[in-house]
């Protein structure tokens, strides 16, 4: 299996990650009193040229553009399992077949079919991810601005997570998907999407086939049936793609993509994996509104 370093997945694992018991517990011994929740958290972009920075998103354009947009527009997705001799299957496919041209974007099309919140319920700021876990500059975030956000403004309850799947590389991204939401029915999302990122190797190059998926899995020390049985079972598919669906909705078109919604439910929309900068100054700028 091939790292982007020669240390071990746990020692990748930001101790944040790790102290985070399960997504339902505060970020640590100080926010057990702020009502932490997690019971639901680059200059370039995948498949983009030339990145877009924030733009702010106002509701009625947005559910116009949606309707115009999804009059035309048939979305299918087919991920083929390739693989017959492994214990557990690959999720066979998932396919978004016609979308309803009436659907418009709501609050509900940001934060369902995500993971756990990652930070404090009442948080001004929620920032949403669509991500794939082989996109290359979704990696690149991951491993040059997350951490920053987490420090300065997650673990201080100013800014809460969620991750939502947009799948657009190939079958591994959507056997990762559904193996970190296996790994969320043991409360471990969040420790599961950080070993992912931090083994990251490339695109389609095999670092998140199924073999290496139970690895990380054991190395977190998950209830290995239980995570055979949800694997075996494509128990996330439908979650994924209606996570898909959902980014079609409110305008992704790459990864990684993101919303920042504040306490108003205002959006702004920053395309690509920006520098750490390009989020604090809109993290800023909406907490002295």
């Amino acid at each position: 299996m091939k790292t982007n370093s020669g240390s071990s997945s746990n020692d990748k694992i930001p101790s944040f990650f790790l102290n985070h018991n399960n997504n339902r517990e505060s970020l640590d011994s100080q926010e057990k009193n702020n009502d932490t929740d997690s019971s639901e958290t680059l200059s370039n972009q995948h498949a983009a040229k030339s990145p877009k920075l924030a733009s702010k998103i106002h509701w009625p354009s947005l559910g116009i553009g949606a309707g115009i947009a999804f009059a035309c527009i048939f979305c299918v997705i087919l991920m083929t399992n390739t693989i017959n001799t492994e214990p557990t299957q690959v999720l066979d496919e998932i396919i978004t077949s016609e979308i309803d041209t009436t659907k418009k974007a709501t609050l509900s099309s940001f934060i369902d079919n995500a993971s756990p919140f990652l930070g404090n319920r009442n948080a001004q700021i929620t920032l949403v991810e669509f991500g794939d876990y082989q996109c290359t500059f979704c990696s690149k975030f991951f491993l040059e601005t997350e951490k920053s956000i987490i420090t300065n403004y997650v673990k201080t309850g100013k800014v809460k997570l969620l991750f939502k799947d947009f799948i657009v590389v190939g079958g591994d991204s959507l056997n990762a998907a559904n193996a970190a939401h296996c790994a969320n029915d043991q409360k471990v999302f969040w420790q599961y999407h950080a070993i992912l990122y931090n083994n990251w190797a490339g695109e389609d190059t095999g670092w998140a086939n199924l073999e290496n998926l139970y690895e990380f899995a054991n190395k977190l020390g998950l209830d290995m049936d239980m995570f055979t049985e949800c694997m075996s079972k494509s128990k996330w598919k439908e979650l994924i793609r209606s996570s898909h669906i959902d980014g079609i909705t409110v305008g992704v078109t790459a990864t990684p993509t993101f919303f920042v919604i504040d306490q108003k439910n205002d959006v702004i929309k920053i395309t690509g994996a920006q520098p750490y900068d390009v989020f604090k100054q809109i993290f800023d700028s909406v907490l002295k509104e």
